[in-house]
């Protein structure tokens, strides 16, 4: 069973993180930020990942250091239940609409860690969510799996919907690179023999 927890504790927060890899999309998400919980929610749905997140953290100053350090615990929890790759589809890739919103996320669990976002979210906040943590979320995640992740908004006026349409457009394409692909089951999908 592809699965990980991870511990972590900071003068700014204290996150105990869960991840089966195969999972049904089950989760159970307490952030102290709803606005992140019903993202991970969104992203353990469409995934098919199950996913358990408690996070106690320095939210009376304001969202960053939580949204960050789950990403980071995220991106750590995926690269440890993965192991040595082996047998993974490694890519994948996801344009979803949401209204008016259209994202396109692309991912390569490569072990090299880089983050790419062309993103244009006009309003600053959705509710009490400062919207720049989006990039701050997935940089962390990203950076932490050792994945290059590519996201893009193709389209979109509400803040809310491209939110929305990139945590589940990013669900879609992890949901794809970590599957099995059964004709290479036994195999390390590189050239070079390791991931």
């Amino acid at each position: 069973m592809r699965s990980a927890e991870i511990i972590r504790k900071t003068k700014e927060t204290d996150i105990a993180l869960r991840l089966t890899v195969d999972g049904s999309g089950e989760s159970e998400i307490a952030t102290g930020c709803a606005f992140l919980d019903h993202m991970l929610t969104l992203f353990a749905r469409h995934g098919k990942f199950d996913l358990k997140v408690t996070c106690k953290g320095d939210t009376d100053v304001d969202f960053h250091h939580t949204t960050e350090d789950v990403g980071i615990c995220l991106g750590q929890a995926f690269k440890e239940a993965l192991g040595d790759k082996k047998g993974i589809v490694r890519y994948g890739q996801s344009i979803l609409p949401m209204d008016e919103a259209l994202v396109m996320t692309a991912v390569d669990i490569s072990g090299r860690a880089y983050f790419v976002s062309r993103m244009d979210v006009r309003s600053p906040k959705v509710g009490d969510f400062d919207t720049e943590l989006l990039e701050e979320f997935f940089q962390a995640f990203a950076s932490n799996l050792g994945a290059t992740l590519h996201m893009r908004q193709l389209e979109g006026s509400n803040a809310h919907h491209i939110l929305e349409a990139a945590f589940k457009s990013a669900a879609r394409s992890m949901r794809q690179a970590t599957g099995i692909d059964e004709k290479f089951a036994g195999d390390i999908p590189s050239t070079k023999g390791v991931l």
